[in-house]
């Protein structure tokens, strides 16, 4: 890791921190390996949809689209 990195500070549930820290001590990696994999996998998986609904958003009449949280849906 380089030295142009930024530090983001975050709180856990304690469940989620028991866990994090299981598989740290498990696998013999930092925490902070692993939080910055889990989180890129994350957006590698969810970053192109939220681009395809904002494109979409962008591009509708205004009125004919709502958004909730499981996407777009067309207003009848």
């Amino acid at each position: 890791m380089g030295a142009d990195v930024s530090m983001l500070g975050i709180r856990l549930e304690p469940e989620l921190a028991r866990r994090l820290d299981w598989l740290a001590r498990a696998t013999g990696r930092p925490k902070s390996d692993l939080a910055r994999e889990a989180l890129r996998s994350y957006l590698d998986a969810n970053v192109e949809e939220a681009r395809r609904q904002s494109l979409l958003a962008s591009q509708a009449p205004v009125g004919e689209f709502t958004a909730d949280d499981t996407g777009w849906t067309a207003q009848s």
